[in-house]
């Protein structure tokens, strides 16, 4: 359960960050607007929400998720793998120092957090154009101190892994083909993605209810037998930015 959550206001430079999308420039004052109910959801579900302020010169700085990892014990300050994103991590070190003592990923090591998925005391940690081998093995030391479990994983597809693998509860994976039948998750239930869904994936389950970006039908009736609460965000702005419902916030567990 989630008490406590992390977001940034996206900048009036955000449209300039950094994509893959053959998509149009995002719209701002949409994207802002779906960042405010993206905000109140996370409210409607409990979490306490600190809103930091936009960051002017740093575009891709509302993906906050990419910063850190935060776990109970402590908070991880990553080291991004796009070098116009470095900057970012001093600017969310003061907000989570107030909530976790803080460690650090180093060179020649780099660490997205959107490469992170956290299922109970186990990790899956991917290896892509983002995060490397190095840093994924730092990340993995850390964890193994206050006594997780790491998977590393290869990413094939897609920007980070947690476009294609998200937990959704009841001991499942909602995946997308590239996933499909992984090892790392052989002891998961698989739900995959249908073709031309595949941005679906990127589902985020927050205190017993799967939030899921809006337009999504086939997967949502997947989804429905899992028995949970479902709400629909609109996400348009920041897929056109290669972003999605997990990486715009960090999530915090209470300590005790």
């Amino acid at each position: 359960m989630f008490s406590h959550a992390i977001t940034r206001i996206p900048g009036p430079d955000y449209p300039k960050g950094l994509t893959t999308s053959a998509l149009p420039a995002p719209d701002l004052e949409l994207a802002l607007r779906q960042h405010d109910a993206y905000v109140r959801c996370l409210e409607s579900l409990g979490l306490t929400v600190e809103v930091l302020p936009a960051a002017p010169g740093f575009p891709d700085a509302c993906f906050v998720e990419d910063s850190a990892v935060v776990i109970r014990e402590t908070a991880v300050i990553t080291r991004p793998g796009a070098p116009s994103r470095t900057g970012e991590t001093a600017l969310i070190e003061a907000a989570l120092a107030a909530h976790r003592p803080l460690a650090h990923i180093e060179a020649p090591g780099t660490l997205d957090g959107g490469d992170i998925l956290q299922v109970g005391k186990r990790f899956f940690i991917g290896v892509s154009d983002r995060t490397n081998e190095e840093g994924a093995r730092q990340l993995a030391a850390i964890l193994a101190v206050h006594g997780y479990e790491s998977s590393i994983i290869k990413v094939a597809a897609g920007l980070h892994l947690k476009s294609s693998l998200n937990f959704v509860g009841e001991n499942t994976m909602l995946v997308t083909a590239d996933f499909a039948g992984h090892p790392a998750i052989e002891d998961f239930r698989q739900i995959v993605c249908p073709e031309g869904e595949e941005y679906a994936a990127n589902t985020l389950l927050v205190n017993s209810t799967l939030i899921m970006p809006l337009g999504y039908p086939r997967t949502k009736a997947l989804l429905k037998p899992l028995g949970l609460p479902m709400v629909e965000l609109d996400t348009s702005e920041y897929r056109k930015m290669d972003g999605g419902l997990t990486c715009l916030s960090l999530r915090l567990e209470p300590v005790s």
